[in-house]
């Protein structure tokens, strides 16, 4: 896969850190092929706490939003959580038309998610 498409996998404290690192995410082939990276690593490792950084992201297509509800619902049996992290404005409208502010909790940088959630 390209260095520019794909997704980055980190640990930090409490949680793991998936950060795209595309700035445009509508590529089928990237969106299929970042959804199998992060459901192998929850296969693996069954993480009870994923910040979704979105830090330099500016589009993506709506397939995103279903590999965000596929890993939640993976997560689910276990009671893993997902939260977001660096969205963008625009990005995040999407969120509320799609009613999906819901359903994720976002914050307004990654140090922050990772903050709030290392205390649940």
């Amino acid at each position: 896969m390209d260095e520019k498409k794909g997704v980055h996998i980190t640990s930090e404290a409490d949680a793991t850190i998936v950060a795209f690192k595309s700035a445009t995410i509508c590529d089928v082939s990237e969106i299929e092929g970042a959804s199998a990276e992060i459901r192998g690593f929850i296969e693996e490792n069954r993480p009870k706490k994923i910040v979704f950084d979105f830090g330099g992201v500016k589009f993506f297509s709506s397939q995103v939003l279903g590999l965000l509800l596929d890993i939640r619902r993976k997560m689910e049996p276990y009671a893993g959580q997902i939260v977001i992290s660096s969205i963008d404005p625009q990005l995040h409208r999407i969120f509320k038309i799609t009613c999906l502010d819901r359903i994720f909790r976002f914050f307004p940088d990654k140090n922050s998610a990772v903050k709030e959630i290392g205390r649940e």
